[in-house]
């Protein structure tokens, strides 16, 4: 039985499996005096699933009252109540298409909406989705339906629709397991697990990931987007446009059971139908990603705990010297004046000076920015003399004034301070500040920096925000020699306040304990009754946009600082931030299993919308061992964003320390140099039309049933696949290749086809890890220097990889590498679209000039690799648009063995020359040469003895 069958089976099965529990209790140490005390059904579970003890029970929803159109009045029916709040006694559903797109929205008019700009633009599909509605048994519920196929892709029918102020759930039964997204956790499986019962918290929280066992608790952002394939191949996604603190449970059906406590249900549904067309959809709607500054692929070295630019300096050189390719060095908060932004530390004196070096070098800086601003000194008082705006209390009778007190400056505000790494209290910019003052105040902070220390990009962190010691009487900052004993802010939580003490506190509380324990929504950051924008809004509603929020407006200070695009990276995400910033997957540990959630988190990020991602190389917190870092960097080098970062204390793990790790990291960065431009037209693409860059396998093959939880492998685009060594200890990896054709892009059996299915190939410490590229293919490269600004210099190449038809298709997209990007209709770049052929008689190379820059100057291409051609060729034979070229034969080869072609001639082909270009040449009379019986001048060309390799043919 065929693998689509045993799905569309499983399909049918689960539609008979029994609803799911809703849990009742989900507050910790439950009982069920407690459970049935809320009217609740109490029944223990030995199954292994996790379900919860306590259950709603039977009929919980709402009837339909009336209709008009496709507006839907709900009332409150007469099952079982919400324990968390009064029921809504009417609420409605709206339903409408926006494009290929169906939105479906559940709620009241008047209530909190986020305050996002998203594009909402759309892309043309052929599928389309409608709703299907259903009213029984005192019961409405609703299905949004795939018409090509009539599958339910999200179906209400499984009851328990609350809606209520602070707390709104609603559930739905899935059409396949295969689910991926919800986020920001740590999943430790590409596809989620619908075996059991796992509730994941989303609520930004500064948060270190913990690899080391299932753990469902929220980190650093939030993303109510999923996506899910579908038994037939098909793939749709959903987004629920929604910022309070909310929670999503997996659950055995396959279903699921979101949780929400504040706003509306907004939900958008993408049909796809393919894995990419989703992304594309999804990412015309939120907002495209930015494209990186060409120098930002590079490699980047950091730490946090310089002691000096002297030890910067240092650890730089040791890089340099070891010949590995390096473009950005990357100061966190030690450079600065005791923590302050926008200052220099006496330690890092000379730093504007040895920038200017690194530039001279063709390297570039980025710098950390923290947004609290310590209320003590020159940029605080720039921002209150511009009538910035901070987050405030809500009323003066809250203010901490015995800290107030302590800062003229702050003493008669509203301003609520808190603590982070400066040695005062800070204060937090409002970046949702209608009037701008803030925004503008911000951007020129930048502007002045720059202008002695030359930053080229910006990294924004401790921005969910974060603020140390909320609510804690012995705060971890008093035991520590770096940190003055700051009094710590405290909110209102004894019950007063509903922001800060809500009926329903979601799993990012629970997962850390309750009141007793001291677990709040506030803990780690402000207190949710603060209000921002002159109390238009409320933290509690909006806590989770600070970081996007900051992220529109540090990239502008980007651009206005530098006049050009460079890159922003941020801690803290929601959907849309891809348009201004890349991400970082946070404080993760120098362990193998935070190597292999890695790899996961960077698919995840690509189906969120910012494809440049990466984690901390080599581990952040604790001491990394040579073997983890070794195998670290050579799977970063294929990640967007490629940093060695560790910490404060921890032993200097840049790869100059081990010959080993700084051997590997040379090998796998020059490969990655070699393919920037591959990397870069991926991204190009994917800011132009939307898209993923780094993609999961199934992207690609999503009727094959063995790469829908393949994690550990990855794609970049659609034509090279990864296989990192993700393994304490091991020398070869069991790879997974899809049906096609596959050529080996490392040591082993470099060129040549390696067939589909699983197979075990070597992957020893000295060897880059296993790359794979696909048939079909023509990938854009270029010869490797040890900077972007060498290697964009460089002679390009192509690695041409044919299909079994002999054929392949590629694209370059190649601008300056740094302008800002305001539009690409009017952006200057340069478009090549290449068509390769493998004829009966020779080879067929066609260069289309589709997109031409008048100012952008080019390398000419050199280099042309063939894998799996056929024949020897005629190296006299070569034309390019009619016209003969000498080809130069010392360097130019064929293997018979191998199959592979390369040819080698300075100033091949002049790209800019013609709008299109045939390079076109014939094969040698036979494919096969007995070496052996050669005799007379021919026998002296043909140096094949040894390496099958022809230096010179003659025909």
């Amino acid at each position: 039985m065929g693998k689509l069958t045993i799905l569309l089976l499983f399909a049918l099965i689960s539609s008979s499996i029994a609803g799911p529990r809703f849990d009742c209790l989900p507050e910790p140490n439950g009982n069920q005096g407690a459970c049935e005390a809320r009217g609740c059904i109490w029944k223990e579970d030995d199954s292994g699933k996790n379900a919860p003890w306590c259950y709603f029970k039977d009929g919980v929803g709402y009837k339909l009252d009336s209709q008009q159109g496709t507006t839907y009045n709900l009332r409150k029916n007469n099952g079982p109540s919400n324990p968390w709040g009064a029921d809504s006694t009417e609420i409605k559903l709206t339903t409408k298409t926006i494009g290929s797109v169906l939105n479906v929205k559940i709620g009241i008019d008047g209530r909190y909406e986020p305050p996002v700009d998203f594009p909402r633009e759309t892309q043309s599909s052929d599928e389309s989705l409608v709703l299907s509605t259903s009213s029984s048994n005192d019961i409405f519920s609703f299905s949004v339906v795939r018409q090509s196929s009539n599958r339910k892709l999200f179906d209400t029918s499984i009851g328990g629709l609350i809606f209520s102020d602070q707390f709104i759930q609603i559930a739905t039964y899935l059409p396949s397991e295969n689910m991926y997204g919800w986020g920001e956790n740590t999943h430790q499986s590409l596809r989620h697990d619908f075996t059991k019962y796992l509730t994941w918290a989303m609520l930004a929280r500064d948060q270190p990931p913990n690899s080391g066992s299932l753990d469902t608790m929220n980190l650093y952002g939030v993303h109510p987007y999923y996506m899910i394939l579908e038994p037939d191949g098909k793939a749709h996604g959903v987004l629920i446009i929604n910022s309070n603190a909310q929670e999503v449970t997996t659950a055995p059906g396959p279903s699921l059971i979101y949780r929400t406590i504040g706003g509306n249900l907004d939900m958008y549904f993408f049909p796809g139908p393919t894995p990419e067309m989703v992304t594309q959809q999804y990412l015309k709607f939120i907002g495209k990603p930015f494209l990186p500054a060409y120098w930002a692929l590079g490699y980047q070295l950091s730490r946090y705990g310089y002691k000096g630019l002297n030890e910067m300096k240092t650890r730089i050189q040791a890089v340099r010297d070891a010949g590995i390719p390096i473009d950005i060095g990357v100061a966190d908060i030690d450079y600065m004046q005791r923590y302050k932004d926008f200052t220099t530390g006496d330690d890092w004196s000379g730093f504007g000076d040895y920038v200017k070096t690194m530039h001279s070098w063709g390297m570039k800086l980025i710098l950390i920015f923290d947004p609290a601003i310590e209320a003590t000194y020159p940029s605080f008082q720039r921002a209150i003399a511009a009538n910035a705006k901070f987050i405030e209390w809500e009323s003066q009778s809250q203010v901490q004034t015995s800290i107030q007190n302590l800062y003229p400056m702050a003493k008669d505000t509203k301003i609520m301070l808190g603590v982070v790494w400066p040695d005062n209290h800070v204060a937090f910019p409002d970046f949702l500040d209608s009037t701008n003052n803030t925004q503008n105040w911000w951007i020129n902070e930048f502007v002045t920096y720059q202008s002695q220390v030359a930053f080229d990009g910006i990294w924004i962190d401790m921005n969910e925000p974060s603020n140390f010691g909320t609510n804690q009487a012995h705060p971890w900052y008093f035991d520590s020699d770096d940190h003055p004993d700051d009094a710590p802010l405290f909110c209102p939580t004894n019950g007063s306040n509903l922001w800060e003490m809500p009926p329903y506190k979601t799993r990012a509380v629970w997962r850390f304990g309750d009141a007793s324990s001291g677990a709040f929504l506030s803990t780690n950051t402000l207190c949710m009754l603060a209000q921002q924008d002159g109390g238009k809004q409320r933290f509690y509603n909006v806590k989770n946009l600070y970081g996007l929020t900051e992220a529109i407006h540090t990239q502008k200070a980007l651009f206005k600082a530098t006049g050009k695009r460079g890159a922003v990276v941020s801690r803290s995400t929601y959907p849309s931030a891809g348009r201004y910033a890349g991400h970082w997957l946070g404080d993760n540990t120098a362990r193998w299993e935070d190597l292999r959630t890695s790899v996961i988190g960077a698919q995840e990020f690509n189906l969120f919308g910012i494809p440049y991602v990466g984690s901390d190389v080599c581990g952040f917190i604790g001491t990394t061992t040579e073997e983890l870092c070794l195998r670290w960097q050579q799977m970063g080098a294929f990640h967007s964003f490629f940093r060695n970062h560790n910490t404060i204390g921890a032993p200097a793990q840049d790869p100059a320390v081990w010959p080993s790790v700084s051997a590997a990291t040379k090998q796998a960065n020059l490969f990655r140099y070699q393919y920037l431009p591959y990397l870069f037209s991926l991204h190009f693409a994917a800011s132009q039309n939307g898209g993923s860059v780094i993609r999961p396998v199934f992207f690609e093959f999503p009727t094959d049933a063995e790469t829908f939880n393949l994690g550990y492998e990855f794609m970049w685009g659609p034509r090279i696949l990864v296989a990192p060594v993700i393994y304490q200890g091991t020398t070869s990896v069991n790879v997974y290749l899809p049906t096609d054709q596959w050529y080996s892009l490392f040591d082993y059996k470099y060129g040549s086809v390696i067939s589909p299915g699983y197979t075990t190939v070597p992957a020893p410490t000295t060897s880059r890890i296993p790359v794979f590229v696909r048939g079909m293919s023509v990938i854009p490269r270029q010869t490797p220097s040890t900077t972007t600004t060498a290697t964009r210099q460089n002679p390009f190449e192509l690695l041409i990889a044919p299909c079994q038809m002999g054929k392949g298709l590629g694209t370059l997209y190649w601008d300056d590498g740094e302008t800002i990007v305001n539009d690409f209709n009017s952006h200057d770049y340069h478009q090549f679209d290449f068509v390769y052929n493998t004829t009966t008689t020779g080879g067929l190379l066609t260069i289309n000039h589709s997109r031409k820059s008048s100012t952008i100057s080019l390398p000419t291409l050199d280099i042309i690799e063939i894998f799996n051609y056929p024949k020897a060729p005629n190296f006299r034979s070569f034309t390019i648009n009619g016209k003969a070229v000498n080809i130069n034969v010392q360097k130019s080869t064929y293997s018979g063995i191998t199959k592979t072609l390369y040819i080698s001639t300075v100033g091949l082909i002049d790209l800019t020359s013609s709008d299109s270009i045939v390079l076109q040449w014939s094969n040698a009379g036979s494919s096969v040469f007995d070496i052996s019986s050669a005799v007379g001048p021919d026998a002296g060309k043909m140096k094949a003895l040894n390496t099958n390799r022809y230096d010179e043919l003659y025909f």
